[in-house]
């Protein structure tokens, strides 16, 4: 028996540089996030491109961006804007504490 995803979940999209040879970077953080929201995502994608790009978005919705964002983000940042948007009343544990 196969597993039937909702439609209705979102869609997470990792958009990394190939010429960067960034793909572990984004299959790692797609791992990540797959495994923290496994029943809250539909999947999470990893897109080719070029140019230097590393972009997370939800439903086409950027949420962050190498460029704009100044870097690639910390995998603790990346799962709370994840889950502000996807389930906003999940604990992320270890995670949602403020480091220090």
């Amino acid at each position: 028996m196969t597993d039937i995803v909702s439609p209705a979940l979102p869609r997470v999209a990792i958009r990394y540089c190939t010429g960067c040879r960034w793909l572990l970077r984004a299959a790692w953080m797609a791992q990540e996030l797959l495994t923290t929201f496994e029943k809250d995502v539909a999947e999470v994608a990893l897109q080719p491109g070029s140019g230097g790009v590393f972009q997370v978005s939800i439903d086409g919705e950027l949420i962050w961006d190498r460029a704009r964002d100044g870097g690639f983000p910390d995998i603790k940042d990346l799962k709370q804007r994840v889950r502000d948007r996807v389930a906003p009343d999940k604990s992320l544990g270890h995670s949602d504490k403020p480091a220090g």
